[in-house]
């Protein structure tokens, strides 16, 4: 098996509601967004995908939130933006991207908003 992963990055602010601290306010972060692909065969060129091709995907899935307030865009309008959250929606996001391209699977997302914190979704 060959693993994959791209990091992306994007500009968001959010707040968390119901939440007791200084996150219930709105804040911003430099997003960090990485995704890993997972796959057995390589292309004729020695390639699982063509990096430019995976960052593109991630890309797409992460332009909809890249300077704007989160809680204002779909589903975080409903559900709280946590980083858990915004992992498990990029997944799916990400993971239909990606269907294009057979034999290749989407293993994780994993979302930091800061260098020391991250979340990360995949499927078991």
């Amino acid at each position: 098996m060959f693993e994959l992963t791209v990091a992306a990055y994007m500009d968001s602010a959010h707040f968390l509601r119901g939440y007791h601290g200084k996150c219930a306010g709105v804040h911003g972060h430099s997003w960090k967004v990485e995704a890993t692909v997972s796959g057995e065969r390589l292309n004729s060129l020695g390639l699982l995908i063509d990096f430019h091709d995976l960052k593109k995907n991630v890309q797409k899935a992460i332009g909809t939130f890249d300077h704007k307030l989160i809680n204002d865009i779909e589903p975080f309008d409903k559900i709280n933006p946590t980083s858990e959250n915004l992992a498990k929606h990029l997944f799916w996001e990400i993971k239909d991207n990606l269907a294009a391209y057979p034999g290749i699977k989407l293993v994780r997302v994993l979302v930091s908003e800061s260098r020391d914190t991250s979340a990360v979704y995949y499927e078991k």
